[in-house]
């Protein structure tokens, strides 16, 4: 986790190198560009929580009620992402990955690869094109953990449903421990990065704003594609809104 936090701060800077051609020049935060951010934030929140209301009846009784919890934090949500325009961020936006996640970072036994540097592939060419804060990367990324120790722990077959209390806790402290020693190597590498804040509580604003903007997103994912996997982005918000 260390190499792959170091190999990603090199991925943003190496995408930040081209100082003098125009589609790689990193560009200047202002506030009505965080303004715009959090207007999308919120548009994709609404249409979220809207599609989870008219499927709750379809969900898995099981997580009927961890769903309903969510509906109820919309506004506590919405507050979250309003800290995206509260203050100005000494930032600038880049040329980043836009899809960046564990299925992106191909392991050579030493070292990593990274993939697929096309984007999100719900967004449209010309969305995708846009720059904007590699931390959104970051956030992908330690989204992606989430995941993967959730499925480990919800998924596999290996695990009997009477345990899963007893090993959840260690979960929590697994992805909390690889976050932090991918985040620290990655802070390490690009610390003095255009693209990085100057201010420690702005880089901690990015990262809980895009980590909470990725959950939502995940959770409308889940519900149109596997709606047996919502758990995952539902305890993703919770934790992200501090509610576990």
């Amino acid at each position: 986790m260390s190499l792959l936090g170091k190999r990603t701060g090199e991925m943003h800077l190496a995408l930040t190198a081209d100082a003098e051609g125009p589609d790689f020049v990193p560009e200047p935060f202002s506030l009505l560009y965080q303004r715009s951010v959090y207007q999308s934030m919120r548009n994709l929140t609404m249409r979220v929580t809207q599609l989870l209301r008219s499927n709750m009846k379809k969900l898995p009784e099981d997580i009927r009620g961890d769903a309903a919890d969510i509906l109820s934090y919309e506004q506590e949500i919405m507050k979250v992402f309003q800290k995206i325009f509260q203050k100005k961020i000494s930032s600038m936006k880049t040329r980043f990955h836009g899809d960046y996640h564990l299925g992106q970072a191909l392991f050579t036994g030493n070292d990593f690869i990274i993939i697929d540097f096309e984007g999100e592939p719900d967004r449209t060419i010309s969305e995708r094109r846009h720059k904007r804060s590699p931390v959104r990367d970051i956030a992908g990324m330690i989204r992606s953990f989430h995941y993967a120790i959730f499925n480990a722990l919800l998924k596999h077959a290996s695990v009997r449903p009477e345990d899963i209390a007893v090993l959840e806790p260690w979960t929590e402290l697994w992805y909390c421990y690889v976050s932090g020693i991918f985040l620290e190597s990655y802070m390490k590498t690009a610390e003095n990065a255009v693209f990085m804040p100057g201010e420690r509580e702005e880089t901690g604003i990015l990262l809980e704003v895009f980590l909470l903007e990725k959950a939502v997103y995940e959770l409308g994912y889940e519900l149109n594609n596997r709606p047996d996997w919502l758990v995952i982005p539902i305890r993703g918000i919770k934790q992200i809104l501090r509610k576990t």
